[in-house]
């Protein structure tokens, strides 16, 4: 395990990528990676075992999951002071997103250990990947709360996000989830549930809020999911005929006639379009001046 491995004191710990569903989506480094570590500190040691028996590795395992992450931490970090390679890894996915790990990366790290990455599958990115909804900027929300009330007061901080979201959800709770972000984000915002991704059902089922959450509660879906929703700054899909752009100046000064400020015009339309108050306000400015 000498492949670019960082200067640190004793052992290297590798974060390492596991299959999200497909078994072949594991790859050669990640294989070699756990077969030469002396430590594979795993979610499930029976899930791992299963991958690790199919490739023929030996190598020993201790349970790292969400519960015995804090206990557990310190004698791990032991044995990489004491010069042992630990493989960390999940039971699908990449370890530390939405899965135990932070806690270890961070102690190693503090502890002067080496860190080292070793790419695999995730299902946030995988999922961003095919929902055909804007990628250039979008932000991980994992699993939203459980109890209703949170549930809510978390999208509602997520109500003027612009950037593309994509959470983690329970099927059971999946309709009522979208249910919940119609009434915030809107009923006509746009967004993706991706199902069973990589696996034999894999599903890509795509429409508005409103349309998902009338499909799945027709169809209540199965499996694991990933939900990709659009933010404000998306533009909206056309649907049958194309929708002409909307014209700001020209919306701005429909408002001012019907009595409102100019200010209160322009942040009316910033409000509908997701862009800057300001400019909106300084074109229409703009346009107002006489041509010299």
């Amino acid at each position: 395990m000498s492949e670019n491995s960082p200067v640190g004191a004793g052992g290297i710990l590798y974060v390492v990528g596991l299959p999200i569903g497909n078994p072949r989506d594991i790859s050669e480094r990640a294989l070699e990676v756990l077969a030469q570590a002396d430590l594979i500190a795993c979610e499930d040691t029976r899930r791992t075992g299963r991958i690790l028996t199919a490739h023929s590795i030996r190598t020993p395992t201790t349970s790292f999951f969400e519960h015995n992450e804090q206990r557990r931490t310190p004698a791990i970090i032991e044995r990489l002071r004491a010069g042992a390679n630990v493989a960390l890894v999940t039971d699908a996915g990449t370890p530390a997103i939405s899965d135990p790990g932070y806690r270890l990366v961070r102690a190693a790290h503090e502890a002067g250990i080496g860190v080292v990455a070793v790419p695999g599958a995730s299902a946030a990115i995988a999922a961003l990947s095919i929902a055909g909804i804007p990628t250039d900027r979008f932000v991980f929300e994992g699993f939203l709360p459980a109890k209703a009330g949170a549930r809510r007061s978390a999208l509602g901080r997520l109500a003027r996000e612009g950037r593309t979201m994509v959470f983690f959800e329970a099927a059971r709770r999946l309709e009522e989830t979208l249910r919940e972000m119609a009434v915030v984000f809107g009923a006509d915002r746009v967004a993706a549930v991706v199902r069973e991704l990589t696996k034999t059902h894999e599903e890509t089922v795509r429409g508005t809020l409103t349309q998902l959450a009338d499909r799945f509660v027709r169809q209540p879906p199965l499996g694991e999911i990933t939900l990709v929703v659009a933010g404000t700054g998306a533009a909206a899909e056309p649907r049958g005929e194309t929708v002409p752009a909307l014209d700001e100046t020209r919306t701005v000064e429909v408002l001012c006639e019907a009595g409102l400020s100019l200010k209160q015009a322009a942040a009316a339309v910033a409000n509908l379009t997701g862009r800057s108050r300001r400019e909106i306000y300084q074109n229409a400015i703009r346009s107002r001046r006489p041509i010299e």
